[in-house]
Formats: structure tokens, C-alpha cells, sequence
């Protein structure tokens, strides 16, 4: 019988992940999947976020923080796409791009590293499973993005 606060996925994602037959962004997915079945994932992040510097704070002075984290909700799930080369996506991250450029909100790029530096605190908070390997997954999914950004400052 199987643990209630264990799922199939989890457990069979966990046996062929290891197995390594799924690939980096299959356990980002999972990862994340795990995060979003937490209702306070979102919440933490920016509480994270927002206590890594006092600049991050003057950015988000004037948010509407429900919106923000349904934008971050889709910005992971973009990233995802992004970083296995999906046209979808990568429309998405140029928008995201000259939105957070230095011509917009001027989201200077060493507040990136601050950004997944608080999102790996948070995945390690929300997703049971958290590891090495689920933390290097995240790391190598978002750093597609993160890069795309920083390029296009």
C-alpha cells in the first residue's frame, strides 16, 4: 500500500530519474509540479526574494503580488519550455526580456543570481524530494532563461 503523501508519479518518477531515464527537465517538472501542489510555494519565493536585498524590495514596491506570482507560475513553466527549444517559449522570453530590460523595469542582471538563489531555498522548502539532483535540474533549466535575460539587458 501506498504512502497517501507519496504519489505514483513521485515514486516512479524517483525510480527512473535515478535510473537516469529522465531527463533534466523531467525533473524539473516534477520538481516544480511538487511546488505548485504547495499553496504557499509562490508566497515563500517572494518573501525569499524580497529579504535578499533591499534593492529587490524598491522593485517590488508598487506590485500586485497575486499577479506577480501567477506571472512567475507561467515564467517557470515557459523556462521549462524554453530551455528544450520550443518557439512558444521563446517568443515568451523575448517579451519577458525587453520588459526587464534596462529600457523598462531595469531588472539589473546580478539580481538574477538573487532571484534563483530564493527559488532554490524555496524549492528546497516545498518539494519533499529535494536533492542534489533536482536542485542541479532547476539550476540548469532556469539558466537558459536567466542568460536570455542578461543578454538582452
Amino acid at each position: 500500500m501506498i504512502n497517501n503523501s507519496v504519489s505514483l508519479l513521485s515514486l516512479v518518477c524517483r525510480y527512473f530519474c535515478h535510473k537516469g531515464e529522465f531527463s533534466i527537465e523531467d525533473i524539473f517538472k516534477h520538481s516544480l509540479h511538487k511546488c505548485e501542489e504547495n499553496e504557499k510555494f509562490l508566497a515563500r519565493f517572494y518573501e525569499h526574494f524580497l529579504a535578499s536585498s533591499p534593492r529587490v524590495g524598491k522593485k517590488f514596491a508598487d506590485t500586485n503580488f497575486e499577479r506577480q506570482k501567477e506571472a512567475l507560475r507561467l515564467s517557470l513553466r515557459m523556462m521549462a519550455m524554453a530551455s528544450v527549444e520550443s518557439d512558444a517559449a521563446d517568443l515568451y522570453l523575448e517579451y519577458i526580456a525587453k520588459r526587464h530590460d534596462r529600457h523598462h523595469l531595469n531588472i539589473e542582471p546580478d539580481l538574477y543570481d538573487l532571484w534563483l538563489e530564493a527559488l532554490i531555498d524555496t524549492v528546497r522548502e516545498c518539494d519533499d524530494e529535494f536533492d542534489a539532483e533536482v536542485e542541479q535540474a532547476w539550476r540548469s533549466v532556469l539558466r537558459y532563461g536567466i542568460d536570455y535575460m542578461i543578454s538582452h539587458y
